[in-house]
C-alpha cells in the first residue's frame, strides 16, 4: 500500500460518521488533491463552536459562506455578523466559472449553483430589519457591565430597575433611563431616600456620562420597541432550508460599544430563552462572528468575561458559536481552548512576530506524521485550509490539508436594486421596522412632576389666600378698634356731643347776622 493510499484511509476512516455532515472539501497531501478523501464536520458537534482564520485574502470568507450554506441546506439557520459587507451575495446563485468547475473535480463533489434564503438585519438606519431591545429587557446587570460601572454605581441602577418595577415605570430606551436617573436626585429624592437610601448626585453624573458616551455611538437607535424576539433568528422557508440572517456591521466597526451592547443582550437572551437541548443530533442556531479580532481587540472587558462565560454554556442550548479571525492568537485562550472545530487558512512570516505567532499556532493543532503544520501554514494557497474537527464521540478529526469547496452562491454583494426587492418581500422587516414610541419612565415622570408642580402652586396659592385673608381679616379689627378707641375718647364725645354742635352752630349764626 503506497503512501497516497495510506493517507486517503487515514483520512477517511478518521472521518467516518453515523449521523449527517457537511462536507467541506477533500484533503490533499504534497500539494496534491486526493479525490475522494472527503473532510466532514458532524452535525451533531456544531454545537461545540469554532474558529475560521487566515490572512487577508486566504479564503475565510468563502468557508464561512460554504458552511452557512451548507448549514441551511440542512434545515439548520444562521446568523452572520457581516463587517465586510461582503456576505449579502449569499441570496443569489453563483454564476459558475470554470475554475470552479475543476476544484470540485478534484475535491469529487458535484458544484451546484443556487442562492438560499436570506434575511438583512441592522443596528442603525442602515436598509434592513431593525434589530431593537428594551433597556428593562437588558436589566441592570448587563447595563451596569456594559456601561463598565464601579459597584456603587452599578448598586444605584439595581435600585432605579427595582424603583420602576415597583411603580410601573416601563423603561423602554434611554431617555427613559437617564429621566429616571435624573428623577431619583432631584424631584424623587426624599421618595427615594424614604426607600432605598438617599442616591448620590456624583453617582447619577457618572451614570449619565456613560449613557451619553453610549448615545454618541449609536444606541439610541438600539434601545427601544419593537424588540427583537431571537426566535425569528430560527426561521426555516417553505422549502425547509433554515434563513440565513446577516446582520451588516459596515458602519459600526468604529463604535465597539454599541457591538458590545448588541452581542451582551443578543447572546444572554438566546441562553434565557432557548431550552435545553443536551446532546442533541444537530444545532438549533449557528452563529458566525466575522472579523472577530475587532471585537477582542476593541470591546469591554465585560463583553470578554461574557463571552467567555457563553461559549462555555450556550453549547447545551444547541447553539455553536464561530469566531473568522485573521490569527488564532487574536481570540483569547480561554475562548479558544473551548472551539472544537478549526479551519486555518495561510498565515504570512512577513516579521519575527509572525513567526512566533505561526508556530504558536501550529501547536493549536493535533499532530500529524503527514505534515509539518508550522511548514504547512505558509504554504497553503489561497482556498486551502487545514481542517480538525470534533467526531460524535467529541474526539478531534485527523488534521488535513483541505482544498475547501467553492460557494454554491454569489462570491459578491447584491446590488441596490436586488437588496431592495430582499427587504420588500421581508416579513420582518413589516414586524419590526415601525419605530413605537409609548407611554413609558420618561412620560410618566414627566406627568409625575407636572402634577407634583401643579399640586404644590395649588397648595402655595391656597396658603397665599389663607394669609390674605388672615391680613384683611386683622386689618378689620385694628379699623373697628380704632373706631372704639375714638368714641370712648372723652374730647371726642364733647365734640361729636349734639350740644356742642348746636352751641357752634348757633355761634356762628350770630356772627353771620351781625
Amino acid at each position: 500500500m503506497d503512501k497516497k493510499e495510506t493517507f486517503f484511509n487515514y483520512i477517511t476512516e478518521g472521518n467516518t460518521t453515523k449521523g449527517d455532515f457537511i462536507p467541506v472539501g477533500a484533503a490533499m497531501l504534497d500539494g496534491e488533491t486526493i479525490t475522494g478523501a472527503h473532510v466532514k464536520i458532524p452535525l451533531k458537534t456544531l454545537n461545540r463552536h469554532g474558529l475560521i482564520a487566515g490572512a487577508t485574502g486566504t479564503g475565510k470568507t468563502k468557508s464561512l459562506q460554504v458552511l452557512a450554506e451548507n448549514l441551511s441546506d440542512k434545515g439548520i439557520p444562521v446568523l452572520l455578523m457581516d463587517i465586510k459587507g461582503d456576505l449579502s451575495g449569499l441570496a443569489q446563485p453563483s454564476p459558475g466559472h470554470p475554475k470552479i468547475t475543476e476544484r470540485h473535480e478534484k475535491i469529487g463533489i458535484p458544484f451546484e449553483a443556487k442562492g438560499f434564503p436570506v434575511e438583512i438585519l441592522t443596528l442603525s438606519e442602515q436598509n434592513g430589519v431593525r434589530l431593537r431591545a428594551t433597556v428593562s429587557e437588558f436589566g441592570p446587570v448587563l447595563l451596569s457591565r456594559i456601561l463598565e460601572l464601579s459597584d456603587t454605581q452599578a448598586g444605584v441602577v439595581a435600585v432605579i430597575f427595582q424603583y420602576c418595577d415597583n411603580n410601573k415605570l416601563p423603561l423602554l430606551d434611554l431617555k427613559d433611563f437617564k429621566k429616571i436617573l435624573q428623577y431619583a436626585t432631584e424631584e424623587g429624592k426624599e421618595e427615594f431616600a424614604d426607600a432605598y437610601g438617599r442616591i448620590s448626585t456624583a453617582s447619577t453624573g457618572a451614570i449619565l456620562r456613560k449613557v451619553v458616551e453610549l448615545e454618541q455611538q449609536g444606541a439610541d437607535l438600539f434601545f427601544g420597541e419593537t424588540s427583537f424576539e431571537v426566535s425569528d433568528l430560527q426561521r426555516i422557508d417553505e422549502n425547509g432550508r433554515g434563513y440565513i440572517n446577516i446582520l451588516r456591521l459596515t458602519d459600526i466597526q468604529d463604535r465597539p460599544k454599541l457591538f458590545s451592547t448588541f452581542m451582551l443582550s443578543l447572546l444572554a437572551e438566546i441562553y434565557s430563552t432557548f431550552p435545553e437541548q443536551g446532546d442533541a443530533d444537530r444545532p438549533e442556531l449557528v452563529i458566525f462572528i466575522d472579523e472577530a479580532h475587532l471585537i477582542f481587540n476593541e470591546a469591554s472587558k465585560a463583553l470578554l468575561n461574557q463571552i467567555e462565560s457563553i461559549v462555555k454554556l450556550i453549547r447545551s442550548k444547541g447553539v455553536g458559536l464561530y469566531f473568522v479571525t485573521q490569527n488564532p492568537t487574536d481570540v483569547p485562550e480561554a475562548v479558544l481552548g473551548q472551539l472544537g472545530l478549526k479551519i486555518q487558512h495561510a498565515l504570512r512570516a512577513f516579521t519575527a512576530k509572525d513567526r512566533k505567532a505561526i508556530k504558536l499556532t501550529a501547536q493549536n493543532y493535533p499532530d500529524s506524521e503527514y505534515y509539518n503544520t508550522e511548514d504547512v501554514l505558509t504554504a497553503l494557497g489561497t482556498g486551502e485550509a487545514l481542517v480538525t474537527a470534533l467526531d460524535e464521540k467529541g474526539r478531534p478529526t485527523p488534521l488535513a490539508a483541505t482544498m475547501m469547496r467553492a460557494p454554491m452562491s454569489r462570491m459578491d454583494i447584491l446590488t441596490d436594486a436586488e437588496l431592495k426587492e430582499l427587504l420588500v418581500k421581508s416579513k420582518l422587516v413589516k414586524k419590526y421596522n415601525e419605530t413605537i414610541d409609548r407611554e413609558s419612565a420618561y412620560e410618566l415622570l414627566n406627568k409625575k412632576i407636572a402634577e407634583s408642580e401643579a399640586e404644590e402652586a395649588k397648595e402655595k396659592a391656597k396658603k397665599e389666600q389663607e394669609e390674605l385673608k388672615k391680613a384683611q381679616s386683622k386689618q378689620r379689627t385694628t379699623t373697628t378698634s380704632r373706631s372704639r378707641s375714638s368714641a370712648m375718647n372723652p374730647i371726642v364725645k364733647v365734640l361729636t356731643s349734639a350740644t356742642f354742635i348746636r352751641s357752634v352752630f348757633g355761634i356762628l349764626t350770630k356772627v353771620m347776622k351781625k
